[in-house]
């Protein structure tokens, strides 16, 4: 009993943190690992720091794919 509920309790605080991030634009790595890994299996994946600066840079507008935007 005590197993299933520490498993529950750390399902919860995973949904909680995702949820967090995405509130405040940070998208999750692990969910986009799933897509990469489902949806293009011959493709490379980023590793977790190249998919944060990415997403950063779409974000802000940084990078080869510039697009200015205040939001």
């Amino acid at each position: 009993m005590l197993c299933r509920c520490n498993a529950a309790l750390r399902g919860f605080g995973r949904r909680l943190s995702q949820t967090a991030n995405l509130m405040v634009g940070v998208p999750d790595y692990d969910t986009y690992v799933a897509h990469r890994r489902a949806n293009h299996p011959d493709e490379p994946v980023m590793s977790r720091e190249a998919f944060f600066r990415n997403r950063q840079d779409r974000r802000y507008g940084a990078g080869p794919d510039r697009v200015m935007r205040c939001c």
